[in-house]
């Protein structure tokens, strides 16, 4: 059987695996599943349509699977997907998606997420990322894998931040950030790429200059947005150690809806 303090209110239609914790006076919904051997703290609320995986770590006071902070939502079923090894500290809040984009909230695998952070309504959050004390994401924010989003900083809604960048503190992020760069600021500017997260991942000291090299050619070459482009697709052609990384951030800069930091 899970264990479920006394003082813990959860509805019988719950789905909980039998190695679930659910700690003193938190509050599990009808429509809440939770994966093996996670751990929900003391005064937590999780409801709404809301999958958790296995090996989560929820601290207290959280409120996950709220409805979302929308005039737009009328009451869907729409839900909120967190995968596996996710340690979410104190106060965070996780809303539902809705029904005007995928209708799914998303937080992905091995996420560190710190006290007061906010993941609203139709985020998209990948694997391995780290957001401080509070952070914030507006609605519809995609976010990729290794990213790390510094304290006190905002993210405006449908924003896209690409794999392995890094956001500083207190920044205020109203464009796309593409892969690997390192910004910081209100308004925010770009201060070169994320070179200590490449090599703390594996990177070789040859993905790392070609990431440089892209770099200096999206922001120091005076190209346009387009021929940055192409210039990146030339070097991807002339770089297959790198051709991986130097194509995802020419298809980063392919869906860009709202420009990137520049």
């Amino acid at each position: 059987m899970a264990r479920i303090h006394p003082t813990a209110i959860v509805d019988s239609k719950a789905d909980l695996d039998d190695s679930v914790e659910v700690g003193p006076y938190s509050i599990i919904g009808p429509n809440v599943k939770i994966g093996a051997r996670t751990r929900i703290g003391p005064h937590v609320v999780v409801e709404g349509h809301t999958t958790i995986g296995c090996d989560n770590t929820f601290f207290q006071f959280s409120s996950i699977g709220g409805m979302p902070q929308d005039k737009k939502y009328g009451g869907e079923a729409t839900r909120l997907e967190i995968g596996d090894r996710n340690l979410i500290r104190e106060f965070c809040t996780f809303n539902l998606g809705t029904a005007q984009d995928a209708g799914v909230t998303r937080l992905g695998n091995d996420n560190w997420i710190l006290a007061y952070v906010h993941l609203a309504h139709d985020c998209q959050v990948g694997s391995n990322t780290i957001f401080s004390n509070n952070a914030s994401l507006g609605g519809h924010v995609h976010v990729g894998d290794w990213v790390i989003v510094s304290g006190f900083a905002a993210v405006h809604q449908f924003c896209k931040i690409g794999d392995h960048a890094f956001v500083g503190m207190n920044t205020s992020l109203t464009q796309d950030v593409p892969p690997y760069v390192l910004l910081s600021g209100n308004p925010a500017a770009p201060h070169g790429i994320n070179v200590e997260g490449l090599k703390r991942r594996g990177f070789s000291r040859e993905q790392i200059n070609a990431i440089r090299n892209a770099y200096k050619l999206i922001y120091k070459s005076g190209h346009t947005l387009d021929e940055a482009k192409a210039a990146l697709a030339a070097a991807e052609a002339d770089t297959p150690d790198a051709a991986a990384e130097l194509r995802l951030m020419r298809e980063f800069l392919d869906t860009t809806t709202r420009g990137i930091v520049r």
